[in-house]
């Protein structure tokens, strides 16, 4: 049989190692997972109940419109409820995005590194990729408006930007949407947008009803602590949104996962409260790095990207035998960093009194 031939030089997505794996491989009894940029603190105790309040629902499919969520969320977000499309974690809205919009006929635009799987959806539809290097760890808009053309349909914007936490600041960023051709869709992907702290980053919701061509990414997996639950949704224009529902899976988010975003969104303290701590630990990581002289990333999510100025796979391997799971650079663009979560203060003592074993 044949597949389709982008996909024979493609690799799976490699998650980092599961905890259980390491320890059965190093005999170790605590092993500490920081390489997901999940959430240290786990989620709010009202989406737990309401997980526990769902379970005897397991029997029946979910509401494939999300119409609680949709409702809910619409209100939380001040937008229209038909302006809104959930996704199993905004990965699937980004699939979503690639399937209606690309093809061999078509190009896209993205920064590089990003998060991978833009390219990655885009390859399996054929579509043209054009990555424009970071600059000193930022996205650079002006050369990305000079790949586009009268054949791109879709630009990347990732701010925090996955792997380096950059952000885009509100003037730049509105200048760059003004000069994007209408006929390009602008997805600015805000995955870790309730993590931010910066005082100039943008209220891009403020934005939609001017920009048909604008879409809005953002999760619950990651300050909301349900990663495992897989909810992500897009806003956008509700023309477009309708254009490219028929792409969505039915089905595809779980009557749990609905209702623990559902109570989540009650929850603002929870939120605000993760976000008070992840800043605390990211001045952690910055004190570290600046007592031992060590390049790094100023970052808005809730990882730091730290430059260890020799193979990332060999900090990687060190920290594993110590029970540490961090992101190899290597599989990221950055080959001599590495991407660390910020995890609880204790963690980060100890995996910070770890590296500097290492480095000294």
């Amino acid at each position: 049989m044949h597949v389709k031939e982008q996909l024979l030089n493609l690799k799976p997505y490699q998650p980092g190692k599961p905890i259980e794996e390491v320890k059965k491989e190093f005999n170790l009894s605590k092993v500490v997972k920081l390489a997901s940029n999940e959430n240290p603190y786990g989620c709010s105790p009202k989406a737990k109940q309401a997980i526990i309040d769902e379970l005897e629902q397991l029997a029946i499919y979910p509401d494939g419109y999300s119409a609680l969520l949709r409702t809910k969320l619409a209100d939380h977000l001040g937008v229209k409820e038909e302006q809104l499309i959930f996704g199993n974690g905004s990965d699937e809205i980004v699939q979503i995005i690639c399937r209606a919009l690309l093809n061999q006929e078509t190009n896209t635009v993205m920064a590089a590194p990003t998060f991978p799987q833009y390219k990655h959806n885009a390859v399996i539809e054929g579509a043209q990729i054009r990555e424009v290097p970071l600059v000193e760890g930022h996205h650079d808009l002006d050369a990305m408006l000079k790949q586009i053309d009268e054949k791109t349909t879709v630009v990347w914007v990732c701010t925090p930007n996955n792997p380096t936490g950059t952000y885009i600041n509100r003037e730049n960023l509105l200048d760059f949407i003004n000069k994007v051709p209408k006929h390009v869709l602008i997805v600015v992907d805000e995955a870790y947008f309730e993590y931010v702290v910066a005082d100039d980053y943008p209220q891009t919701i403020e934005w939609l009803n001017d920009y048909p061509n604008l879409m809005i990414l953002r999760t619950f997996s990651k300050a909301y602590g349900l990663a495992a639950l897989r909810v992500g949704y897009g806003i956008g224009n509700t023309e477009l949104i309708r254009k490219i529902e028929p792409a969505r899976e039915p089905f595809n988010t779980s009557r749990v996962a609905q209702a623990a975003a559902i109570a989540a969104l009650d929850d603002g303290e929870f939120v605000a409260e993760c976000r008070e701590k992840n800043k605390k630990g990211l001045k952690q990581f910055y004190d570290f790095c600046e007592a031992l002289g060590l390049e790094y990333y100023q970052s808005e999510g809730n990882f730091i990207l730290i430059n260890f100025n020799r193979d990332s796979d060999e900090v990687f391997q060190a920290l594993l035998k110590k029970g540490y799971i961090v992101r190899s650079g290597n599989a990221l663009g950055f080959p001599t960093h590495l991407r660390i979560t910020v995890g609880n203060t204790q963690q980060n003592e100890e995996i910070i009194e770890a590296l500097k074993d290492f480095v000294q």
